[in-house]
């Protein structure tokens, strides 16, 4: 066998290939034909993006594999079943076929039209499996974040590392965005209008991250695609996912169920960073949000 591998070489070299890296250089032929605007970012949307945003974690690595490994499968199936019409019309038209056959039962045919889906879905079936254990299963985490759905924010608790604070992150409007811009609080490639925030949630590179996902009125979905993560925000009831982010930066998701008039204007915003600038964001946020912790509780005690 090795021998006829080595006299074709070409041949060997197609084979190889899996359809998901097939799938991956049709897209990357794509990219080089069209602006760069079009190809998605990671971290973020991009003006007529085209695929899903670049993946920064293992289970949206893998969400992207099965995307690409499902589109080939279609994609066979579609160039097969229009293959088959074409063969069809030419074969048994009335010209060609003046006499149409009477037959009615072909038991090869029926065995292989029942069987051949049933090995196509479980081709499907094995790896979507293994995505929702990588999913499902939250391994030992480094940091418990803790997130609210609220209307229309999100609220944020780190309830451990030695003194649990919260604080709400709040999308920015034009004017708050521009100044945060030129005040240099936030680079600009980074602050993407609508997507933009007060207040980002900040985690380090490389460590596993528990987040717990709930809401406090309404019914919200925590979404940030490239870590490949999308879980519904329900009042009354506690939700689990995870992400293990790869590469610094900031990466932006929103809310992606409909939960009322400002549905869409309250992001989501994640900024990882490594574990030094981490433990001092962290002494930092402790102190500030304590003090407008305390400061709120005055406030309202003020008024009572």
């Amino acid at each position: 066998m090795r021998g006829m591998m080595r006299s074709d070489v070409g041949s060997m070299r197609f084979l190889s290939r899996t359809p998901a890296t097939l799938a991956a250089s049709a897209l990357a032929v794509a990219a080089a034909l069209l602006p760069e605007a079009a190809i998605a970012g990671t971290g973020m949307p991009s003006p007529w993006q085209l695929n899903l945003q670049g993946a920064v974690t293992e289970v949206a690595a893998y969400i992207h594999w099965f995307h690409d490994w499902l589109n080939v499968i279609i994609f066979a199936i579609t160039l097969f079943v229009l293959a088959l019409l074409i063969y069809v019309c030419w074969r048994f038209s009335e010209k060609a076929n003046p006499t149409p056959s009477k037959t009615t039962h072909n038991a090869l045919l029926e065995v292989a039209w029942t069987v051949i889906p049933v090995l196509i879905l479980v081709v499907i079936a094995i790896p979507s499996f293994r995505l929702l254990k990588l999913q499902l299963e939250v391994p030992p985490a480094d940091i418990t974040v803790k997130v609210t759905g609220k209307q229309w924010y999100w609220s944020y608790e780190y309830p451990q590392d030695g003194g649990a604070f919260t604080f709400d992150s709040l999308m920015l409007d034009e004017k708050q965005r521009a100044e945060a811009i030129a005040g240099n609080k936030i680079a600009a490639a980074e602050a993407p209008r609508l997507l933009a925030v007060d207040n980002e949630a900040v985690v380090p590179v490389g460590k596993i991250v528990r987040v717990q996902v709930t809401a406090a009125d309404v019914i919200h979905k925590f979404t940030v695609p490239s870590f490949g993560v999308k879980i519904d925000a329900i009042p009354g009831r506690l939700n689990e996912t995870w992400f293990k982010a790869d590469r610094e930066g900031i990466y932006y998701g929103q809310c992606s169920f409909v939960c009322g008039q400002n549905h869409a204007y309250m992001p989501i915003a994640f900024r990882v960073v490594s574990q030094e600038r981490y433990a001092a964001w962290l002494a930092e946020s402790k102190q500030k949000f304590a003090n407008a912790g305390d400061a709120a509780g005055k406030l309202a005690a003020a008024g009572e």
